[in-house]
């Protein structure tokens, strides 16, 4: 059955920061005013969720041009999902979906538009829209190069944050967010880099900062559990999953006037610079030529600057890539599918100039 619009497909690995990548430009092409221009556009397949594929070993340790045969990679019970009628688009991330991404495009006979979010580590002509950061260092003429990650918080999601916490709202302009993030392929939240923030949070709330901590999945338990501890020991909030109450982390990034993010995450950056916030990137042990890539554009835009135990207030443009990035993607969309000649009888209303 045809849908009102274009059809799209999110597809991940499953991993969160993947999955997340994905949302984000898939509710910015959801946005009033983009979807409006592309409305027209007649698709087949939909799905409402999200698609999940986990390829099984030893495909997933192989480069994307290098599987023998795609469907036998997934499990049996998602080689199903995997089928025609084939979407308008398909959003996916991460190196693990690009061999999935590959087969779209080519079992839709290039019908369908692909978009590979980060390095695949195969060729970008794979795809018909590759969005890697910056710090990845890939180039192509159908490369689209992104500061950061690209984030995407909706309207209506904003706006229940700001109801269902309004008590959040902080006059005395010195309430900033924590956002901890924990050991990857090259980062680690080790005891000593623990030691550190900890000292340095405890100096901001002795001087009357309200600080606001949120733990991630990769947060160590023991650093969870310690923080939790401090958290409780200065009066300050804490929350890392369903027992902790709602999550309040959008309220945070909305009713906090800086942000501490650790290092090793360009999502977490990405999301306190979608608000603005004077971003403060706290070190932890490791290091990777690609992150410190990352941390230096921020600083260099004027988004962040490493924290040192200060905090400080500065502005700054916001950084909307997946705004920019979905723009992209209508354009795209557009030139194969151009929207009708409504004539000059029809005045576009002002919401859909926003």
């Amino acid at each position: 059955m045809a849908t009102l619009g274009p059809s799209i497909w999110a597809v991940s690995d499953g991993r969160a920061g993947n999955a997340a990548q994905v949302r984000a430009l898939t509710q910015a092409l959801g946005a009033t005013h983009r979807w409006m221009r592309i409305a027209h556009i007649a698709g087949e397949g939909h799905r409402q969720a999200p698609l999940v594929f986990t390829p099984k070993a030893p495909w997933r340790w192989l480069p994307a041009d290098r599987w023998p045969s795609t469907l036998s990679a997934l499990p049996k019970d998602q080689r199903a999902q995997l089928a025609p009628p084939w979407p308008t688009l398909w959003i996916a991330a991460g190196r693990r979906s690009a061999a999935l991404t590959k087969y779209a495009r080519r079992a839709s006979d290039g019908k369908t538009f692909t978009v590979q979010i980060l390095d695949p580590y195969i060729a970008p002509s794979n795809f018909d829209l590759l969005v890697v950061p910056e710090h990845d260092a890939v180039d192509g003429p159908n490369v689209i190069r992104t500061v950061g990650s690209p984030a995407y918080f909706a309207p209506e999601m904003l706006e229940d944050a700001a109801q269902n916490f309004a008590n959040l709202a902080d006059e005395t302009q010195r309430s900033a967010i924590v956002i901890l993030g924990g050991d990857s392929r090259v980062h680690s939240f080790t005891q000593a880099a623990a030691d550190r923030l900890e000292d340095q949070l405890r100096g901001l709330a002795a001087e009357g900062w309200r600080l606001r901590l949120t733990a991630s999945r990769r947060t160590p338990v023991p650093i969870a559990a310690r923080f939790r501890q401090m958290a409780g020991d200065i009066g300050s909030a804490f929350w890392a999953g369903p027992q902790d109450g709602p999550n309040p982390y959008l309220a945070w990034l909305l009713f906090s006037n800086a942000a501490i993010v650790t290092e090793d995450s360009a999502n977490m950056l990405s999301d306190a610079a979608w608000h603005g916030l004077p971003v403060h990137i706290a070190r932890l042990d490791g290091r990777a030529e690609k992150f410190d890539r990352l941390h230096e554009s921020l600083i260099d835009r004027g988004i962040a600057r490493w924290f040192t135990g200060k905090l400080d207030q500065w502005t700054y443009e916001p950084l909307r890539e997946a705004d920019r990035v979905a723009d992209l993607i209508v354009e795209k969309l557009l030139e194969r599918y151009p929207a009708p000649d409504f004539g000059s009888s029809f005045v576009t209303p002002d919401w859909m100039r926003d």
